[in-house]
């Protein structure tokens, strides 16, 4: 028998395009390249495959660290965004000197921010990118993106404080008064700068009258008072809100009931 010697770069070469489905790369510049002209022309996948291929050659050569951030980007936008973001915190960590580490950094709390659903659901990958954001901005505070991140978490904390805003509404719609009204209440505290705080001012207040209504009668006028209070709260930190003369509303029925129930006593 005779034995035929191949040389260590073919074997690494077959091993390369054997583990990339039929993809013909001569070595890392080439397969870089033809990653390159797939994202350019939209082909996503096999554009990640190619990238896969440079680090055939390893990942400390000249093309690595382009193909690792590329490899990244070509995942989020076909909207494979948990394994882009495995591949843009492997680029942070890996390449921890490049420049580009800050964009990445971004586009990391980016695919979270593409992952986040629809308030309604649960909402945990709407938190991961919430502390990503945060992340970028404590690291990178001179960054152009920074004010972009802000305007970023700011929507997601919007969607947050809706989701408990109807959690809210769900338990005063079946009767649990008291759970709705501190669930309304932890709405203002936790996201006292979204567009929903005074909505769940006037919401804790109605809540709270609901409350009193559920009350023996010895502890209806503290629950009335906490309505009254949720009230003057609204009017002193939003005395614009066009939710004010709703709140007017609910508040002159709580000053009537407490009233007569004083006079009563």
């Amino acid at each position: 028998m005779i034995k035929r010697i191949i040389p260590a770069l073919t074997l690494v070469l077959l091993a390369g395009c054997a583990g990339s489905g039929r993809l013909n790369y001569d070595g890392p510049e080439d397969a870089f390249n033809k990653g390159v002209e797939r994202m350019e022309a939209g082909d996503y996948e096999r554009a990640a495959e190619y990238f896969q291929g440079v680090f055939d050659f390893g990942r400390t050569h000249e093309w690595a660290a382009d193909a690792q951030l590329n490899l990244a980007r070509a995942y989020r936008a076909n909207k494979e965004f948990l394994l882009a973001a495995n591949e843009f915190t492997r680029f942070t960590q890996i390449y921890r000197a490049d420049p580009r580490v800050p964009d990445a950094a971004y586009e990391l709390a980016m695919t979270y921010f593409d992952r986040s659903p629809r308030f309604e659901l649960d909402q945990t990958d709407t938190e991961r990118a919430i502390t990503q954001f945060e992340l970028f901005m404590t690291r990178y505070p001179n960054h152009p993106l920074f004010f972009e991140g802000q305007e970023r978490i700011q929507e997601l904390r919007g969607k947050l404080a809706r989701k408990r805003l109807e959690a809210g509404k769900q338990y005063l719609l079946r009767g649990y008064t008291e759970a709705a009204a501190l669930t309304f209440e932890s709405v203002f505290d936790d996201y006292y700068d979204t567009e929903f705080a005074d909505d769940a001012l006037v919401e804790a207040a109605r809540a709270y009258v609901a409350f009193a209504d559920q009350s023996i009668p010895a502890r209806r006028p503290e629950r009335l008072r906490s309505a009254i209070e949720v009230y003057d709260r609204l009017i002193q930190i939003f005395p614009e809100s066009p939710l004010i003369k709703d709140a007017e509303e609910v508040y002159r029925g709580a000053a009537q009931r407490l009233e007569n129930l004083e006079s009563a006593s």
